[in-house]
């Protein structure tokens, strides 16, 4: 069986779960989002989205496949180009994090450590651009039939690595330091990465601007 990762672009996004792929639910704020839901094209939303932010900031996703096939994603962005992170009763997110939206591992291919290779995958990204760490909003009373739910259980964080900095009776907010996610790699793949050089500056987490208005926003 093989197994590998690729960075969310225009051509991978496709191979979302269609659900996920029409879904917009992180990247506007609610009105916005339930705007477009009605009245306009979320799945034009979320490729407006993912193509602004990979301009602006670079990679924003991980997609695993499994023999060829789609068996899970994550994504991820600074919490400015993530408007329904300030909807959570246990935000803001901290200033050297970026924030861990959705991660969702495909019901046939759970139980394979995809998970775990997904969030591997995001920490080696970030920490070459310089990025401290990885906090997520966990689901504490997920519906386990929902299969369509934007929010990732707290187990799930939990079972990967992340801690919980602020609780909540439902929606805590987790955090994974990426010092420690480096352990996961081996000694000599991270000397070489610091032999290349290829940490850089934490001011990659500033976006050049925030998102700007939807297209559905501004009909």
């Amino acid at each position: 069986m093989s197994r590998r990762l690729v960075n969310l672009t225009l051509d991978t996004l496709e191979d979302l779960p269609r659900p996920c792929r029409q879904c917009v639910y992180w990247e506007l704020d609610p009105v916005s989002a339930e705007r477009a839901c009605a009245t306009g094209d979320p799945g034009l939303e979320k490729e407006a989205w993912v193509s602004q932010t990979l301009l602006e900031w670079g990679s924003c996703g991980k997609l695993a496949y499994v023999d060829g096939m789609p068996a899970g994603f994550v994504m991820y962005a600074p919490p400015a180009y993530v408007p329904r992170g300030m909807a959570f009763p246990t935000s803001p997110v901290s200033a050297d994090a970026a924030l861990l939206t959705t991660a969702k591992v495909v019901p046939a291919f759970a139980g394979g450590g995809l998970g775990r290779m997904l969030v591997q995958g995001v920490a080696r990204d970030l920490t070459k651009r310089g990025v401290k760490a990885i906090e997520a909003f966990g689901d504490a009373k997920p519906d386990d039939t929902d299969e369509t739910s934007c929010i990732a259980p707290v187990d799930f964080f939990l079972s990967v690595g992340f801690k919980t900095i602020r609780p909540h009776p439902r929606y805590p907010r987790l955090r994974l330091e990426l010092r420690t996610a480096l352990s996961w790699k081996s000694d000599v793949e991270y000397a070489l990465e610091k032999l290349l050089g290829s940490m850089s500056p934490e001011t990659l987490l500033r976006p050049v601007r925030p998102v700007t208005a939807t297209r559905s926003a501004e009909n």
